[in-house]
Parts: C-alpha cells; structure tokens; sequence
C-alpha cells in the first residue's frame, strides 16, 4: 500500500470512529462525585455508550454532547498525521486504535476537568500489551522494555508532581501518564522527554492566554490532560518520523 493510501485509510478509520465518540463523551462528562449520565437533557434515557449524540424520543432539540462532524474530523486528522509519520510499520495499528481514546478523554477533561479511570488505566493496559504483541512482528521499530519503563517513569514523576501541588496536578493525570509514557517509550527516552516537555509547553501557553485574556487568574485550575495527551501526540509523531 502506498503512503498515501494508508492515509486515507487512517483518516476514514479517525472519521468512522469519532462518529461514535459524542455520547460516551456526553455520558462521562460529569463531576468526579457524580455518577455517568444515563438521561439525556430532555430526561430520556441513554441507551448505549458509543454513537452518536442524538434522542430519538425528543423533538424540539434531539441532539445534545459534543458535535459529531467536530470529533469526526479531529480524530480523522490524528490518525492521518499518525499513519503519515508511521508509515507502513506495525505499530501504525496501535496508535490509530488508541487515538480515538485520547480524543475522547481530551474532550471530558475539556469539559468537566476529569479523567475517568474507566479509560486512563485501560488505556494504559491496552498500550503495553498491543506494543507486546507488535514487538513480535519483525518489522516494528521500538523497544517494548522501554515503553514499559516510560510508563512506570512518567506515572511516577506526575505522581510526585501531584504530590507536591495536588492543586495543580489531578490524580487522573497520573494514570493518563502511564498511557502516554508507554506509547512514548516506544520511540525511545528522546521521545519520552519530548513528549512530556511539549505537555508542559503547550499547558503554560494556554494557561498564559486565559491570564492575558482575563478569563483566569494565575492559581486558576485548568484541565491539563488534554495538552498531556496533545504532547504525548507531538512526541509520538516526531519519534516515529525519525524511527
């Protein structure tokens, strides 16, 4: 297949799957004390995680959650990028069956500033034991070992951090950093540090614009997975790029 067929392919695999991401991503965006959602605003039950965001028993506003054609999309251009810098190597089918995942969980800790373990520690699970498997494949380009380590590295270095400042860093962004780490690992502790400082860079750039603009003030919380997971996404590019 040629590379540019692989990346249609990928873009209409992200296109397909954000398609089913607006009501599991209406269900989890809750409060971290609060159960899931399982009615929708007009107070119909919710039959069902994934699929698009839409009541059939309601008739003035049927559609609720976040936008379908919006998830779509940004899933379609993450599998894309991923299959561009990828290329034809094993471990193109993990990253695209992960990244609707980091879409999703970007788009709660967006709304609700959550993380739902019922994502981040399988996500982490299903990245070891996928990146186990394509380590078997002879034409991978990685090191399972020290995925496993980024892993257990990256977990423990946001665990300190949550530690010190538990104000500032979530326990879910903890658990979301095994994930990362071990899809960072893969390319190598280049990639690892990579990755992790873009997190950083890309937090403090959108923090910064919310104090220039007003909205916030300099101890404002703000949801940091999803600029975890956009850096662990620019790592992971550039590692797999220079693989």
């Amino acid at each position: 297949m040629s590379t540019v067929s692989l990346i249609a392919v990928a873009a209409l695999w992200g296109a397909a799957a954000g398609v089913f991401l607006p009501r599991a991503a209406y269900r989890l965006s809750v409060p971290s004390e609060e159960e899931w959602r399982e009615r929708c605003p007009g107070g119909h039950a919710i039959r069902g995680w994934i699929g698009r965001a839409r009541c059939g028993e309601c008739t003035d506003d049927p559609s609720y959650g976040p936008s379908v054609p919006l998830l779509s999309l940004a899933t379609a251009l993450v599998c894309a990028a991923l299959a561009a810098a990828t290329d034809t190597r094993p471990e193109l089918a993990v990253w695209l069956l992960l990244a609707p995942v980091g879409v999703l969980l970007a788009v709660v800790d967006f709304r609700v500033q959550r993380l739902p373990d019922a994502l981040t520690l399988p996500l982490a699970v299903a990245a070891l034991v996928l990146l186990g498997a394509v380590a078997l494949v002879p034409e991978h380009t990685g090191d399972w070992l020290t995925a496993l380590l980024g892993a257990l590295s990256l977990g423990s270095g946001y665990f300190v951090l949550f530690l010190i400042n538990p104000g500032g860093m979530g326990f879910g962004d903890v658990k979301l950093a095994l994930g990362t780490g071990a899809v960072l690992g893969w390319y190598g502790w280049a990639t690892v540090m990579l990755g992790t400082l873009a997190g950083f860079l890309l937090g403090a750039l959108y923090g910064g614009v919310l104090v220039v603009a007003r909205k916030a003030g300099r101890k404002t919380a703000i949801p940091f997975g999803p600029f975890l997971i956009a850096g662990a996404y620019v790592g992971l590019l550039i590692g797999a790029y220079t693989a």
